[in-house]
């Protein structure tokens, strides 16, 4: 980690990575106008796998004083992460064949035929925990006539999984076991919270003649107004939706793998180790003395002895971490290995044939509906999460180390 300050600069930045050069321009910029910020507690962070986003950088972490940022969150408020280890051994399960291939083509077969994914949602509208307790209380969001329909829509889009880089993998970790990771969010429903509330933001941040440029696409909402406690009220479901989303994912998907696993090696599965965490949201949390809002956007809580995932790419390793609660990080770490190309560049410099064959090559088994854009979404547009997970020792402990064997993408 060092830290980096320029005169311009309010307050420092600290980056968990070797020097600068690792570090676009573009997302250099961003973390300049997040040093510029008025309302900045201590610092602004970068994670290693750092890159740039839309206002705010991937792998930014910002504590602000008084203030919320929708765009500082992000539209996916609540992607995250769940992850649930087996008693199986992936070994035992590549020779096995079934009527619909090998089991792990059988499993994520199975998997594309009970989880929409992409733009799809169900047909049929969906139980939600969550969503039937925002209509017990309609009356704190009814007001809101612009969001209050999409709370419908919602119910079916519960328990589906999107598209660009979320994804349901089957993976092995170092010794030898399956376990199945789940990375999704909030779906649309997240998206139309923070893009109107960030626009909400910009009309009242340019009649208060705000010190923070338009430009910087940082408009704020102040925490004690109507608007602010609007965007805490409306985030705050949109985190437990998301969570509800990859909890649904993952109850079918452990029964699909389940029903597989006990008809054909006659055996009982176990599951155990549930985690399920957030790594785009804003939480109300004390750091060096004062109460903050601190926003990872794409960035995960890693308190003292907290458990937390942190994917790589498909083809790729994962881990499971256990945190460190790093004060200098505001307890965060990093939420994946972060892009090294942008989508388009990504297409540009690799062939759907060059991943499609990689993976082969690998043994991973890839379910995907639109095969075209597989290039996205490859481990060659994706940092060398190995080389991440070194630059943030300070911030967590590697408890599993997990290969992709199946992957079902979006």
């Amino acid at each position: 980690m060092f830290t980096w300050k320029e005169e311009q600069m309010n307050k420092p930045v600290r980056i968990w990575l070797e020097n600068i050069e690792e570090v676009e321009e573009g997302c250099l910029e961003q973390a300049r106008h997040l040093a510029q910020l008025p309302f900045i507690h201590k610092w602004a962070c970068l994670m290693p796998d750092t890159h740039q986003g839309k206002g705010m950088p991937i792998g930014g972490v910002i504590a602000a004083d008084g203030v919320i940022i929708p765009n500082a969150v992000g539209v996916d408020i609540g992607c995250g992460m769940n992850f649930v280890s087996t008693n199986i051994k992936a070994e035992d399960l590549k020779p096995v064949m079934t009527g619909n291939g090998t089991m792990f083509q059988a499993i994520t077969g199975e998997i594309m035929r009970n989880i929409p994914v992409g733009y799809n949602s169900y047909k049929k509208r969906q139980e939600s925990e969550v969503l039937d307790r925002c209509l017990a209380h309609a009356a704190d969001y009814e007001k809101n006539e612009m969001l209050f329909p999409l709370i419908e829509d919602a119910f079916y889009q519960i328990g589906t999984l999107g598209g660009g880089n979320h994804f349901i993998e089957l993976q092995e970790d170092q010794d030898g076991y399956l376990g199945i990771m789940i990375h999704s969010g909030s779906r649309h429903f997240g998206k139309e919270i923070c893009d109107y509330f960030h626009n909400k933001a910009r009309v009242l941040n340019a009649a208060w003649h705000s010190a923070v440029p338009d430009s910087y696409r940082l408009a704020f909402l102040p925490v004690d107004s109507a608007e602010g406690q609007d965007y805490i009220l409306w985030m705050n479901l949109a985190l437990e939706y998301a969570f509800e989303n990859r909890k649904r994912m993952m109850e079918k998907t452990l029964e699909i793998v389940a029903q597989k696993v006990e008809k054909y090696l006659d055996t009982t599965m176990e599951f155990t180790e549930h985690i399920n965490c957030h790594h785009n949201y804003a939480s109300l949390e004390t750091h060096y003395g004062k109460e903050v809002w601190v926003h990872r956007k794409g960035a995960t809580r890693a308190g003292n002895g907290e458990m937390a995932v942190i994917p790589g790419a498909m083809g790729s390793y994962s881990y499971v971490v256990m945190g460190k609660g790093n004060p200098e990080s505001f307890e965060s770490s990093s939420h994946g290995a972060g892009r090294a190309y942008s989508r388009k560049a990504a297409m540009e410099k690799f062939s759907c044939e060059e991943v499609i064959n990689d993976l082969k090559a690998q043994g991973v088994v890839l379910g995907k509906m639109k095969k075209s854009d597989v290039a996205e979404e490859s481990r060659f547009a994706y940092k060398d999460i190995d080389h991440v997970m070194d630059q943030q020792k300070d911030l967590v402990v590697p408890v599993k180390k997990l290969k992709t064997v199946g992957v079902v993408k979006g």
